[in-house]
């Protein structure tokens, strides 16, 4: 199964790609929010064959979901709506985390990568438990 890991932002969004076994999370790029966004996505998911979107639940510190959410949200709600399997994951500091192993340009995708790799271990852990 293949994912997509989104780091959605307000001016850039980071993306990053499990490899096909859906094990590991692979930075791949930064792309603008802007009015192609979502049919930037659309052909990464085709062209990748992607089965499943996880999405940063981006919270503030006291456990409220930051601003950004509520686009984050309607972001969610266009591909859940396309029939893909669609998941949010906490993200806690992701980025900041990026962009201290990270060169700046990449970050937001290093971020991205992260979370989906939080993803990704919590689903291998569900799998060995059962």
């Amino acid at each position: 199964m293949k994912y997509l890991g989104v780091d959605y932002g307000t001016k850039k969004v980071g993306l990053a790609f499990s490899d096909d076994d859906g094990s590991l999370a692979f930075p791949h790029s930064v792309v603008p929010n802007d009015n192609a966004l979502f049919d930037t996505i659309r052909e990464l998911i085709q062209t990748n064959g992607v089965d499943v979107l996880v999405i940063g639940h981006s919270l503030a510190m006291d456990g409220r979901e930051n601003p950004v959410m509520e686009q984050a949200h309607a972001f969610k709600e266009v591909f859940e709506r396309s029939g893909l399997h669609v998941y949010l994951e906490p993200e806690f500091l992701t980025t900041f985390q990026a962009k201290r192993n990270t060169e700046d340009a990449m970050a937001d995708a290093a971020a991205a990568a992260l979370l989906l790799q939080s993803f990704l271990d919590k689903q291998e852990n569900k799998n060995i438990s059962s």
